[in-house]
């Protein structure tokens, strides 16, 4: 589906069979739609994934006019953020083919880990195996009361193969990563707040929603290449020794000088008046 918008002049970022995108006042609200499955990460929607990430990617521009300041990542339906890999396609795969799906997926977590803007998981319902990673990959995750998280892969004679293993130490610990992927646990999201995985829960779909929406609206009118440089900095440097991600901050640093924002928004300081950043 193509994206709808109310942003005067913004970029084409294309149609897809299992994504619906809007864009409204710069914030992205990506859904994954097959309800029908469970919003479960079938080979055509790990594609669709990667090429609105790369879509996303390269509207953050000057020259794009950074019609995307924001991203709401979401599952339709109501009942499952992304359940999943999908499960059905899984079963007949040889071991070659289980590697590339792997690699496939894992290269659009990257990918959302890259987009110089914030990305939101807006967690309703089931978030499992391939979903809980894809979750992992986003910057912030909001969860609804009846969001439920796990790494369920043992059930099924498998390991975690989009991340899980690395990305849910880094967020909750390897004691507790090492209890939920060996034991196959689902938790719910007051267990995934207590343990540092959601950053906040909300009672609804609807306030859900509207959270994630509040945040990068507060968000939209920052610099945005220093929101971008400030994610770049903040991934970059995670797990590195102290001194290695000093030396990746000081650079990132320096690159922030060389932009017209910068200019603007020291001027801005000193004259006492509101920053207007062009995003260059």
């Amino acid at each position: 589906m193509a994206p709808t918008s109310s942003d005067p002049g913004s970029t084409d970022l294309g149609s897809y069979a299992t994504l619906e995108l809007d864009l409204t006042d710069g914030i992205l609200t990506l859904t994954v739609n097959r309800p029908q499955a469970l919003n479960a990460l079938s080979q055509q929607v790990i594609s669709d994934l990667w090429k609105a990430f790369t879509a996303i990617e390269d509207s953050c521009t000057h020259d794009a006019g950074w019609p995307v300041r924001g991203v709401i990542l979401t599952g339709a339906g109501g009942k499952a953020f992304v359940a999943g890999a999908d499960i059905r396609e899984m079963a007949s795969m040889e071991p070659d083919d289980a590697a590339e799906y792997a690699r496939s997926a894992q290269g659009v977590t990257l990918l959302i880990e890259k987009v110089p803007v914030p990305v939101i998981a807006a967690v309703d319902g089931f978030a499992l195996g391939g979903g809980c990673e894809l979750a992992l990959a986003c910057d912030f995750i909001y969860a609804s009361e009846a969001a439920q998280f796990g790494q369920p892969e043992v059930n099924l004679g498998l390991v975690p193969g989009f991340g899980g293993s690395v990305r849910l130490p880094q967020r909750v610990g390897l004691g507790p990563a090492r209890e939920l992927i060996y034991t196959g646990r689902r938790i719910d999201a007051a267990e995934a707040l207590r343990l540092g995985l959601v950053n906040r829960v909300l009672p609804t779909r609807q306030e859900l929603l509207a959270a994630a929406r509040a945040t990068l609206g507060e968000i939209a009118p920052k610099a945005p290449l220093a929101v971008g440089l400030a994610k770049q900095s903040i991934t970059g440097a995670y797990g590195l020794h102290t001194g290695q991600g000093l030396e990746i901050e000081a650079g990132l640093f320096r690159e922030a000088f060389t932009t017209e924002d910068m200019r603007e928004g020291t001027t801005a300081f000193l004259e006492k008046r509101k920053a207007s950043f062009a995003g260059k």
